[in-house]
């Protein structure tokens, strides 16, 4: 697939009715050391998951947001369009999860990108290569904690788009053969799976708002 090519709205929210309550699983989820009083209470069973799930394309789609917002000097038009077209999915996955979240979604959360220098190419990849390898390896540990087995499609759904973003970076960092696009995530043929107190360890420099969920524990 050619860097660029768009995905409209109507292929990436493909995933039918039943899909409005994608990914439920459950794991120990850390509160960062903050304040409880400052605690965005992810719920408990199915709501949980969404929550964990919208608060990582949160982070997400602020990073891409500010990346295209003010971009690094001498950007190219490939990845300007790139940035740009990563960012569209993100917001569309942020506010898919929203909107089937409801009354339950949690609030926005306060997001920290002091260690990411967004004049510099090199952090900025870095960062967006990070983040891309984190989000499959989220849906991928997610994935065997589903109870309910029709929304296993879905989250299908949302994870290649995730890994079709992996690529991307991939390409811009490693050059456009398929060989070093793929270099460095996979094993033995297999992207990486991580349980979401994993992925939030990861994700905790950058997320300032403490997550919790009573459930999990």
């Amino acid at each position: 697939m050619a860097l660029g090519q768009s995905y409209s709205r109507r292929k990436v929210l493909r995933w039918g009715g039943a899909a409005a309550s994608v990914m439920v699983a459950g794991a120990v989820l850390p509160n960062f050391g903050l304040s409880s009083a400052l605690a965005a209470d992810l719920g408990e069973g199915d709501v949980a998951i969404l929550n964990y799930a919208y608060a990582l394309e949160q982070l997400e789609a602020a990073f891409y947001t500010k990346v295209t917002d003010k971009p690094f000097q001498s950007i190219t038009q490939q990845e300007a369009s790139t940035f740009a077209e990563i960012l569209g999915h993100e917001v569309l996955h942020r506010e898919f999860l929203k909107k089937a979240l409801g009354e339950h979604a949690i609030s926005d959360i306060e997001v920290d990108f002091s260690k990411v220098n967004f004049d510099n190419r090199a952090s900025v990849l870095d960062t967006a290569d990070a983040f891309e390898n984190l989000g499959v390896a989220a849906y991928n540990g997610a994935g065997p904690l589903i109870k309910n087995v029709d929304y296993l499609a879905a989250a299908g759904t949302m994870v290649s788009v995730e890994a079709r973003h992996c690529a991307m970076i991939a390409a811009l960092v490693h050059g456009p053969s398929a060989a070093s696009a793929g270099a460095g995530h996979t094993s033995g043929g297999l992207d990486a799976a991580m349980p979401p107190k994993g992925v939030l360890a990861e994700a905790k420099p950058f997320i300032k708002t403490p997550l919790t969920s009573a459930s999990f524990y």
